[in-house]
């Protein structure tokens, strides 16, 4: 019997691929791996930082807490064609914009990290934020129209 031999470079650059994509899809949860459907939150305050990205958009909000201090969290939304397709923009969220967002904590809950299920804008109007655990509107329903 004769055996093969696998060149270095070759062994390397799967070694590479194997690795980069298990980052990628480490970096895609579903929403019961990080997020607690029994520990809802409710958080006001205004953006500090957009992140329009795959596979989620990221809002961080400064929020005053029980004692009055600041603190920021992140809320984890749907991507950005999902937001965008329920009438949610980019330019609705600017830093500076008084935003409230229902959704869930973190699992660990000594993290300031939550999945958002809608944002509710100073003007009242409700947009579904793309949750990935918490089910998704009827569709063609008002938050369709879109706000700005």
């Amino acid at each position: 019997m004769r055996s093969v031999r696998v060149p270095t470079a070759l062994v390397l650059l799967l070694v590479g691929v194997l690795t980069l994509t298990a980052k990628r899809l480490a970096a895609h949860h579903a929403f019961g791996a990080e997020f607690d459907k029994d520990a809802p939150v409710k958080l006001q305050g205004k953006i500090v930082k957009l992140e329009w990205v795959n596979p989620h958009t990221w809002i961080h909000l400064e929020i005053r807490n029980t004692e009055g201090k600041p603190e920021v969290w992140a809320v984890e939304g749907g991507t950005p064609n999902v937001l965008l397709r329920r009438g949610l923009r980019r330019d609705c969220l600017v830093p500076g914009t008084e935003i409230v967002v229902d959704g869930y904590h973190a699992k660990d809950h000594t993290i300031k990290r939550a999945n958002g299920k809608d944002v509710t804008f100073t003007d009242g109007t409700k947009i579904f934020l793309g949750s990935s655990g918490t089910g998704a509107p009827y569709e063609g329903g008002a938050e369709a129209k879109g706000r700005c």
